[in-house]
């Protein structure tokens, strides 16, 4: 059976998920997920995944949500004696894990609260939520210098990167001048340079990313048990 991936045309954590298959060259449907009809808070979703979260991965009625489990699970079952993207060594798989870890705590939860919140829901940019952005990108430029390496765990690829090249590339989204941080920026030109068909993935959905920003979609109908819904003034 092949695998099924429901995600979203823009959403960081798809992409990333979507350029893991690709390298790792495993077929896969695709399956978009209508985030503004709300097709992730139905009944049918949460019986896949009752964090009402996207991606969810299903294979073969093994259905499994969180970007992190994916990405390592597709490496572990499809690619299980490779190198390629996640490492079997001890040290240098935690070091990917450790990325993949930071930027689910710190990264993208800074980074996405001051560029992806706004767009969607009634959430303003504010000088705090700056100051957090500025400490994940204080963070990582830290780990970069003290690494040394081409990508963010080492001289290769891996899952680690997909994660934070996406929470980077939102920033980007947004007309937002990270240049100040050398190696973060040197990273993201290489990771774009190098993997042209991957960045290929990223580009479209900032575009999309782009589109929404001088679009703010109305998501009140959504009636969200969390995020707050911005009402949008329809033109006349």
């Amino acid at each position: 059976m092949v695998l099924k991936l429901y995600a979203v045309s823009d959403g960081p954590s798809s992409l990333s998920v979507r350029q893991a298959l690709k390298v790792l060259d495993i077929p896969f449907d695709l399956t978009n997920v209508d985030y503004g009809a709300g097709e992730h808070m139905t009944p049918e979703y949460a019986m896949m995944n009752p964090q009402k979260e996207i991606p969810v991965l299903e294979d073969d009625g093994f259905y499994l949500g969180e970007s992190n489990a994916i990405l390592q699970y597709l490496c572990d079952k499809y690619r299980p004696q490779s190198e390629l993207l996640y490492p079997q060594e001890p040290r240098a798989r935690a070091i990917v894990n450790h990325r993949l870890c930071f930027n689910l705590s710190t990264y993208y939860a800074n980074i996405s609260a001051y560029t992806m919140a706004p767009i969607f829901y009634d959430y303003q940019r504010t000088e705090l939520g700056l100051k957090k952005v500025h400490i994940a990108l204080d963070v990582l430029e830290t780990y970069l210098q003290k690494l040394g390496a081409r990508y963010v765990a080492g001289d290769n690829l891996t899952i680690a990167d997909f994660q934070l090249f996406n929470s980077t590339m939102t920033l980007e989204a947004i007309d937002f001048d990270f240049s100040q941080y050398k190696k973060i920026y040197e990273w993201y030109s290489n990771f774009k340079k190098d993997n042209p068909d991957l960045w290929k993935i990223s580009e479209d959905a900032m575009k999309e990313i782009k589109h929404f920003i001088a679009n703010p979609p109305d998501l009140t109908h959504l009636n969200h048990p969390i995020h707050p819904a911005r009402k949008i003034k329809k033109k006349k």
